[in-house]
């Protein structure tokens, strides 16, 4: 198979779908690997590293679209993008389709088969090629939020830390999964007030087992989140249902109670954001004013850290990658949990989440994949 990695086109994002050493991987299992020049600059790879690990180089995206068999990104197509993919393609990337209805009927229209990673599961339910970036984006949430928290950024003017005879901070972190716990743990490697809110008793426990007295948890409810945003210096917003719409859980009427200055810092902008009054930002200009409350909401954190970042999801996503690579679409039907990532099959919507978010009749991927 012909595998195509195109620069990345959305604003300050530096990432790339595949590494040198990703390329030497796919070369190794016998498929040919075609780089867009420049794609791994962001990461400090340049084009002879490409060559080295095996690669072709090509001048352009155009190229890099138009001859291969599959394309590795590391974020949703532009339109510019998903005009080019083709019905005979694999598109292996982040998606987020549940709030971006013009980018799903793009790919309908394409009639490409999309694999999204953040829908893809392991065997104990968890979101293995999720996971890394959330993790990232989890602990840059905290250095956000304190960025933002400074007064010649429009914040309250609060050290998170705090100094000796001055009080700490306070952030509350809604949701306790692998973004609230990363967030959790770089809050109070600074030495914030850190609490945390879930609906799940168990994953309480497990937190506060985890922090062994060093962070608060307690149950989510209208009320919880109330007090939390009302007392707080940084709330960061965790939340993920996977596939699907974040639901609102801080509307605008709330920021009416909450301290002028403090920040928002919504994660989970990539699925549509859990604050009412969130909208997508860049890392050019990633904050912006509702109320006196400071948002942060950039779609791309992770973005920022582009060696870090782009290191740990290629360290999830090749194993799956060569499975496509090495069988095609076989591999979706004989893996449920790379089936599970299976978003757009030929002009259908596979998966249940994203078909409810945006009205579309559901194909199941096995009866899609079989037609």
């Amino acid at each position: 198979m012909r595998v195509g990695c195109p620069k990345e086109i959305k604003n300050h994002e530096y990432r790339v779908g595949l590494t040198p050493g990703s390329v030497r991987e796919y070369v190794a299992h016998g498929h040919e690997v075609l780089v867009e020049t420049g794609a791994g600059a962001g990461i400090g790879a340049d084009d002879n590293a490409y060559r080295a690990a095996g690669a072709s180089i090509a001048r352009t995206a155009g190229e890099v679209f138009t001859r291969s068999d599959m394309i590795v990104k590391v974020k949703e197509p532009q339109p510019s993008e998903w005009v080019q993919l083709r019905e005979d393609q694999i598109l292996y990337t982040y998606l987020h389709l549940a709030p971006d209805p013009d980018q799903t009927r793009g790919l309908i229209d394409s009639g490409v088969t999309a694999v999204a990673y953040e829908t893809v599961t392991d065997g104990r339910g968890g979101l293995p090629l999720l996971a890394p970036m959330s993790e990232v984006a989890g602990r840059l949430a905290i250095q956000a939020g304190a960025t933002a928290l400074q007064k010649a950024n429009g914040g309250r003017g609060v050290l998170l830390g705090g100094v000796p005879g001055v009080l700490p901070g306070k952030v509350a972190i809604i949701g306790g999964g692998v973004v609230g716990l990363n967030a959790a743990k770089m809050a109070v490697g600074l030495g914030a007030d850190v609490t945390i809110l879930d609906r799940s008793i168990p994953r309480l426990r497990e937190l506060d087992d985890i922090f062994n007295g060093r962070v608060h948890t307690r149950y989510s409810t209208v009320e919880a989140l109330e007090e939390e945003c009302f007392s707080c210096d940084v709330v960061v917003g965790a939340v993920l249902i996977p596939g699907a719409a974040a639901p609102k859980l801080v509307t605008r009427e709330m920021l009416s109670g909450m301290k002028k200055g403090s920040v928002l810092v919504d994660v989970a902008i990539d699925q549509g954001g859990c604050f009412e009054t969130s909208h997508a930002t860049t890392h050019s200009e990633p904050t912006y004013e509702v109320d006196g409350i400071i948002h942060y909401c950039v779609a791309n954190m992770p973005g920022a850290v582009p060696v870090t970042s782009a290191h740990a999801l290629n360290n999830a996503t090749l194993h799956h990658g060569l499975q496509l690579a090495d069988k095609g679409l076989k591999a979706l039907a004989d893996d449920i949990n790379l089936r599970n990532g299976l978003n757009v099959h030929k002009g259908r919507i596979t998966n249940r989440a994203v078909a409810e978010a945006l009205g579309y009749e559901m194909a199941e991927p096995q009866a899609a994949l079989a037609a």
